[in-house]
C-alpha cells in the first residue's frame, strides 16, 4: 500500500514548524521533501464570477504559510489554479455548471473562446483582490484550459493501468480499484451522494466513481470523443506539471477534502504509487451574521464592497488573523470595526514612534513570535503578542517599532512599509486609497522639508490641497488626510 499515512518522514530534516495535517488528524513537524525548498499547491476559484470575502480566507492560509517558510529561509514554489471551463463548482451543487451559466448570464455564445473571455475577466479580478489583500502572488497561476493535453495523458495512463473505464457519457475513475479512496475525512464511499459534480449514469461501476472526461458538444478532441476533463484531474495535472509528482503542501477550504482532494489523491497515487501530498492544510469557513455565505442569499460581500464602506483590505486581513485558520469565524461589521480600530492604533503607534532611528529587533519577542507562528500558524497568538510588545515598558520605542515591522514580514499588514514617507502617511489614513501621484507629491514635499526648501514644500502642499488632500506637519512627520 502506498497511501499518505505510511510515509516515514526524515526526522533529521525536521524544521521548527509544525502543521496540522488533515491526513493524519494531528500536528506534525514539517519535513520538506527537498532541503530548503517547499512545493505548495492551492485550489483556486472557478472563474465564473468575482470572489467574495469568504473565499479570501482560503488564500490567506497559503500566504501566511508561504511567508512563514520564506521568513525562515525556505524557497517556496507555489501554484494556484483557475478552473476556467465548465462543470459544477462545489460538492453541494447539482444544477447547471457555473461557467456555462456565466456565458448565458453575460449573453455570450456557447464556445470555448467565449468561455475563456469570461474567465479572463474573473481571473484578473481574483489577482487584483489578492494583491490588494497583500497576498504574495504565487509562482504559477495555471488556467485549467492551458493543461488539457496533460490531463488527457493522465487519463490515458489511468485507463492503461486499469483504474478508469469508458462509458457512454465519458471516462470514470473506478474508486473500488483504489482501496484508500476517502482517506481525507474518513469518507465512506458507500454513503457518497451520486450527482455531485457529475450527472447520474446507471452505467457507472460504483455511485462514487467520478468523471475524468465528460463527453459533450463543447470541449476538446480526444480518443473518447469531444468533451472536457473532470474537475479532479485538472488539479492533479497542473500540480504534476508545475511542482512535480510529489508535493509538500496542498491547501484548500475544508469542503474540498471530502470529494475533490480525495479524488486528487486517488488519481495521483494510482499513477505514481507514491504519496502525492505530504501535508494537507484545510481552512474553516466564514459565515456572515451566522449565515453561510452564498451569492444566492445576497451575502457574498466582495473586498471592493468593504472598501466602498470605508474599510481597508488590511482591516479585513487583520480580522481574519485574529482567528485560527482551522476555526470557523462569523463576520459582522461590528467585528470589522474593532479590527479597523485596532489596526489603526497599531499603525498610528508605529507612525508616531518612528523617528528615523534604526531600532534593534527584540530577541525575546522574536522567539515568542516564531514559537506562535511555528505552532500551526497561530496568528491569534501572534497578534496578541504585538499588543503585548506595544505595552511593554521595558522595551524602548524604536526597538518596538523594529520588532513590529519584523513581525509584519509574516503577517502582511503593511506595517513594514512605515519607513516610506507616503506609506507612513497611509498608516494614519484608515481606508483611504492614496493614488501613486499623491504618494509622489508627499515624497517630494518631505524631501523639500528635509532640504529646508520651505517655499517648495508650501507649493507642494498647495498642489496636494488642490487634489483633495490636506497635510499636517508634526514632529513625527507629515500627516495626510482626505478633504
Amino acid at each position: 500500500m502506498f497511501g499518505l499515512f505510511r510515509k516515514e518522514k526524515d526526522s533529521a530534516q525536521a524544521t521548527a514548524l509544525s502543521l496540522y495535517n488533515t491526513a493524519s488528524g494531528k500536528k506534525e513537524p514539517f519535513v520538506p521533501l527537498q532541503k530548503g525548498v517547499v512545493s505548495m499547491y492551492s485550489c483556486g476559484p472557478t472563474v465564473y464570477d468575482h470572489i467574495h470575502i469568504g473565499n479570501l480566507r482560503a488564500y490567506l492560509l497559503p500566504d501566511i504559510t508561504k511567508r512563514a517558510l520564506q521568513y525562515q529561509g525556505f524557497t517556496v514554489h507555489h501554484t494556484i489554479n483557475f478552473t476556467d471551463f465548465g462543470h459544477l463548482t462545489d460538492d453541494g451543487d447539482e444544477g447547471e455548471d457555473k461557467m456555462m451559466k456565466a456565458l448565458k448570464r453575460d449573453g455570450k455564445p456557447i464556445t470555448l473562446a467565449a468561455m475563456r473571455d469570461v474567465a479572463e475577466i474573473y481571473m484578473q479580478s481574483f489577482k487584483d483582490d489578492n494583491l490588494r489583500f497583500r497576498n504574495i502572488p504565487p509562482t504559477y497561476y495555471t488556467p485549467a484550459s492551458d493543461y488539457v493535453q496533460e490531463q488527457i495523458v493522465l487519463i490515458t495512463t489511468l485507463m492503461d493501468k486499469g483504474y478508469a473505464y469508458e462509458i457512454s457519457d465519458g471516462v470514470y475513475f473506478d474508486v473500488t480499484k483504489f482501496p484508500e479512496y476517502g482517506v481525507l475525512g474518513n469518507v465512506d464511499i458507500t454513503k457518497l451522494k451520486d450527482g455531485a459534480r457529475v450527472e447520474i449514469n446507471p452505467e457507472k461501476h460504483h455511485p462514487a466513481d467520478f468523471a475524468l472526461w465528460k463527453k459533450g458538444m463543447l470541449g476538446w478532441d480526444s480518443k473518447w470523443g469531444k468533451g472536457f476533463p473532470g474537475w479532479h484531474i485538472e488539479c492533479t495535472a497542473m500540480a504534476f506539471a508545475t511542482l512535480g509528482k510529489q508535493i509538500d503542501i496542498h491547501t484548500g477550504g475544508e469542503d474540498l477534502k471530502y470529494t475533490h482532494h480525495n479524488g486528487e489523491i486517488a488519481q495521483a497515487e494510482a499513477i505514481t504509487k507514491k504519496p502525492f501530498v505530504h501535508y494537507w492544510l484545510h481552512n474553516a469557513h466564514i459565515s456572515v451574521n451566522d449565515t453561510k455565505i452564498a451569492k444566492s442569499l445576497g451575502n457574498g460581500i466582495r473586498l471592493s464592497g468593504l472598501e466602498d464602506r470605508g474599510y481597508s483590505p488590511e482591516s479585513y486581513r487583520y480580522w481574519l488573523l485574529t482567528g485560527h485558520y482551522r476555526s470557523p469565524m462569523n463576520f459582522t461589521f461590528e467585528a470589522l470595526d474593532g479590527a479597523r480600530q485596532a489596526l489603526f492604533r497599531l499603525k498610528r503607534y508605529i507612525f508616531e514612534e518612528w523617528k528615523n532611528e534604526s531600532g534593534e529587533i527584540n530577541h525575546g519577542y522574536k522567539v515568542k513570535f516564531l514559537t506562535a507562528i511555528n505552532d500551526d500558524l497561530d496568528t491569534p497568538k501572534a497578534i496578541a503578542l504585538m499588543w503585548e510588545l506595544v505595552k511593554d515598558t521595558t522595551v524602548i520605542s524604536k526597538d518596538k517599532v523594529a520588532t513590529l515591522r519584523e513581525f509584519d514580514i509574516v503577517l502582511g499588514l503593511g506595517l513594514s512599509d512605515a519607513s516610506d514617507v507616503a506609506a507612513r502617511a497611509l498608516g494614519v489614513i484608515e481606508a483611504e486609497d492614496i493614488p501613486d501621484d499623491i504618494k509622489k507629491l508627499l515624497e517630494e514635499r518631505e524631501t523639500a522639508r528635509k532640504n529646508k526648501d520651505f517655499a517648495e514644500a508650501d507649493r507642494l502642499r498647495e498642489a496636494l490641497n488642490l487634489q483633495g488632500y490636506t497635510v499636517e506637519d508634526s514632529p513625527q512627520g507629515a500627516r495626510v488626510s482626505k478633504v
